[in-house]
């Protein structure tokens, strides 16, 4: 996976407001972001989207 754009980076965390963290942690806030973009790219998302990725919860159901 490429590394992600600093300015991008950037614009996330702010969004975010890790602010602070931005300026203190720099690195461990890119390697958060590209970590997170990492997992992103592996969730599939259904092919129907009315569908659910588990079943309906209920009361009642299944006690």
């Amino acid at each position: 996976m490429p590394r992600m754009d600093k300015e991008f980076v950037e614009a996330l965390a702010r969004r975010a407001g890790l602010d602070k963290a931005l300026v203190e942690f720099p690195d461990d806030v890119a390697a958060a972001a590209e970590q997170a973009a990492g997992v992103m790219a592996k969730i599939k998302a259904p092919a129907d989207p009315r569908a659910e990725p588990w079943p309906a919860m209920r009361a009642g159901d299944g006690l």
